[in-house]
Parts: structure tokens; sequence; C-alpha cells
């Protein structure tokens, strides 16, 4: 895949995790799951899914957008 595909599946992963972290869709829903509102339960699996998403950016992506040649000059 090439670098600008990349970073363009990177931009949209990380849009995608700004754009769900409020559950809209969950306001005025009284619903409980194990003593717990559902919304709760929805960001503790949000931050989970926006951990993973963040190891995968710094296991492949971190460098992104840095030009490694100034670095090194620097």
């Amino acid at each position: 895949m090439t670098r600008n595909r990349t970073d363009y599946l990177w931009v949209a992963a990380f849009a995608a995790l700004v754009a769900f972290a409020v559950p809209w869709f969950l306001w005025r829903d009284a619903t409980v799951v194990a003593g717990l509102p559902v919304w709760l339960w929805w960001h503790v699996g949000w931050m989970a899914l926006a951990s993973v998403v963040f190891y995968g950016f710094t296991r492949g992506a971190w460098d992104r957008g840095i030009d490694r040649e100034v670095l090194r000059r620097g």
C-alpha cells in the first residue's frame, strides 16, 4: 500500500474514533446492564478500541509526516 493511501486510512480511523466517541444514539436511553448504564459501557468499550487503534498507530505509522533526514541533521 502506498504511503499516501496509508496516511488517509489512519486519518479515517482517527476521524471515526472521534465521531463515535459520544454515543448520540444512546441519549435518553435508560437501559442498564450489570448495574451501569449502556452509555457508560459504550465509553469503556470505545476507550478499549481507541487504545488498540493507537497501539497499531505507534507500531507502524508513528513517524508519519516527519522527515527523517531533518531529524538526523539536527
